[in-house]
């Protein structure tokens, strides 16, 4: 139970959070009509990751992903909903949805439990594969991170399973659900590479993406890669500025 000091600190948060979300979206994902700058408002920036593996961390819509998976932040009933969820429905066409609900409920209205991941084809979407999962809404470090980590681990065991390449990632848990961008970004590239790891040299994924819809976010995402990479090895383990040169042939 939050306290009324926190209560009132994560309405703020998500307040905060909500409004960055929707200006992004109303620019960003969706719209019917997209130039190639739209596709990818940044070139990126390019990061090592173990067993040959790159990061590529970007400011655009993931709906437009050319890759093996993207990955939808979603609900537990797996049926739609706001944000980046409803904008990767609405691009995908109404057989997504379809699909989310042959999935198998594990009780009464859960489809995909939070931290827990699931998959779809993509549809109508570049991307061949929607792995769904459900990050928490934010409450405090200590509860929260856990979920959050377990959300892309399942997301990257999921990837791995079934012998995918290339995962493009949102920034699960800061819209609406109120996850600070700083923890968010700590947490997820730590459990992305610990993904990796878990893996091994023959581990499928050789490219995980981030696609985060602002600004901020995305800046935020970038300092902390900069900050593992230069503890993981100084210049050896330095950013490359520039696109992403694979993007096309994954």
């Amino acid at each position: 139970m939050l306290s009324q000091v926190g209560r009132a600190s994560f309405v703020a948060r998500r307040q905060h959070n909500y409004c960055q979300t929707i200006l992004m979206l109303a620019c960003c994902v969706g719209s019917a009509s997209r130039s190639s700058a739209a596709k990818d408002m940044t070139s990126g920036r390019v990061f090592p990751l173990r067993h040959g593996a790159q990061l590529v961390i970007k400011q655009g819509d993931i709906t437009q992903e050319d890759v093996d998976a993207i990955v939808n932040a979603a609900n537990e009933r797996m049926l739609g909903g706001g944000g980046v969820d409803g904008a990767i429905h609405r691009a995908a066409g109404p057989d997504l949805v379809r699909a989310c609900a042959e999935v198998p409920e594990v009780r009464r209205g859960v489809r995909c439990p939070t931290g827990e991941a699931r998959i779809t084809p993509g549809f109508r979407l570049p991307a061949r594969h929607v792995i769904h999962t459900v990050g928490p809404i934010y409450e405090n470090a200590r509860e929260s991170a856990p979920l959050l980590a377990a959300a892309y681990r399942s997301s990257m065991q999921l990837a791995l399973d079934k012998g995918l390449r290339s995962v493009s990632f949102p920034g699960i848990s800061t819209g609406v659900f109120g996850y600070p961008f700083d923890e968010a970004a700590q947490v997820a590239l730590a459990a992305v590479d610990e993904a990796l790891e878990a893996g091994g040299e023959g581990g499928s994924v050789k490219e995980v993406r981030f696609v985060l819809f602002n600004q901020p976010l995305y800046d935020v995402f970038v300092e902390t890669a900069e900050e593992r990479a230069a503890r993981a090895g100084g210049d050896g383990a330095a950013a490359k500025a520039g696109p992403d040169p694979n993007a096309s042939e994954l």
